[in-house]
């Protein structure tokens, strides 16, 4: 069924942008890369993100404080300072838009080396190209699907990057297992991570945050943006860093 194979196409190559380009990347630095290929994979977030691009230095910052800071108040985003998830992504919104728009008094240590091509950040975060977005989403669906309620699934492409954060930052942080003692209450929230490319093994990631590999600890555990980031280093696209598991940036 197209819609279903579109909504599929949207949620993975998304979760995949965003774990390798904004996460890995931006806010760990877990590999390098060219200035020409540092555009491409800008842009290539700009498409599979669509109307929720993040930006990878708002994103890069952010999170960067949330593993200084994890379950404090200094926290972006913590299950524990928040009264439910709404509440959590409406705080998480607030504190990503002020450091989008230099309204934050962050410290410069967290700002190192987070990519910044200003003509994407302001080109992704301008509402008429947003909306630009929600209607071609939206004229897929009136092609294309065969009933009224498959129209139910819109919201999800609309806010496609936040709904991928607020399952790692509430879920993984209330349900799963851990496989490692860490001053915070991440988890992994997955035994196998079919949904969410690696993202899912929280525990892993908070203890080793330096690791370019999420999973591997259990038998159970891949990770299936790793494969594909040693890919990228062999052909060389990118650079892998050694030595970096417990750095969190």
């Amino acid at each position: 069924m197209l819609i279903i194979a579109f909504f599929a196409a949207h949620w993975y190559t998304s979760v995949l942008m965003q774990t390798f380009f904004l996460h890995r990347y931006a806010a760990h630095q877990m590999f390098t890369m060219s200035p020409r290929w540092e555009k491409f994979f800008y842009t290539l977030t700009f498409i599979t993100q669509g109307s929720s691009f993040l930006s990878p230095r708002a994103y890069g910052i952010m999170h960067r404080l949330h593993h200084a800071h994890a379950d404090t108040e200094a926290d972006p985003h913590s299950p524990e300072f928040s009264k439910n998830l709404f509440d959590m992504m409406w705080k998480t919104r607030i504190y990503y838009n002020d450091i989008l728009n230099n309204r934050d008094q962050i410290a410069a240590r967290f700002k190192k080396g987070v990519p910044n091509w200003r003509f994407m950040e302001r080109l992704g975060d301008r509402w008429l190209v947003r909306l630009g977005w929600m209607v071609a989403y939206t004229l897929i669906y009136v092609a294309f699907a065969p009933s009224f309620w498959f129209f139910l699934l819109l919201p999800v492409h609309f806010l496609m990057g936040p709904v991928h954060g607020a399952i790692i930052n509430w879920y993984a942080h209330r349900y799963g297992y851990t496989n490692f003692a860490v001053n915070d209450t991440a988890r992994n929230l997955l035994p196998f991570d079919f949904l969410m490319m690696g993202e899912s093994y929280h525990n892993n990631h908070h203890k080793f945050g330096g690791r370019a590999n999420f999973g591997g600890f259990r038998w159970h555990e891949f990770d299936p943006a790793y494969p594909l980031i040693r890919l990228l280093d062999k052909v060389g696209v990118i650079r892998l860093r050694t030595g970096r598991d417990e750095a969190y940036m």
